[in-house]
């Protein structure tokens, strides 16, 4: 019942959101020029995930069969040991990719703030990662 709520607020808060948008964008108030598309992009994802979680939701109720199967396969071990080893490689992929967009924009003179603010961003991963590993080794 829990998640039946969770999915109609979010299909509701995306109608919102794309109503704002839309409004936003054909009375052109005086908001900033991207708020209109960033609401339109996130009032879509909403509405779009609001509506396959209740179709998800009442296919299922409608085959139980179809419901034991998905429930094994998402606790499988094997399933969950594929998504963390695909985690950690991407993971070991977006580290080389930040650091090269990081000497990309220094190297093309972008305002030092954009760069000061992808450094945070590259370190707090990157802190994250270090206290996950210290953690992960204390309990093993």
């Amino acid at each position: 019942m829990k998640q039946d709520r969770k999915d109609v607020a979010c299909l509701v808060l995306g109608v919102l959101l794309l109503g704002a948008a839309a409004l936003m964008l054909h009375l052109t108030l005086p908001v900033p020029r991207t708020l209109p598309f960033v609401c339109l992009g996130v009032g879509a994802g909403l509405l779009g995930q609001g509506i396959g979680q209740m179709v998800q939701r009442q296919a299922l109720q409608c085959d139980p069969e179809l419901a034991r199967r998905q429930a094994i396969e998402v606790q499988d071990e094997r399933n969950v040991q594929l998504a963390q080893r695909a985690k950690a490689r991407a993971f070991d992929l977006m580290v080389f990719v930040f650091g090269a967009l990081l000497l990309v924009f220094a190297l093309m003179q972008v305002d030092l703030t954009v760069i000061l603010l992808l450094v945070g961003a590259y370190l707090l991963v990157q802190g994250y990662a270090v206290y996950c590993r210290i953690r992960l080794e204390k309990e093993m």
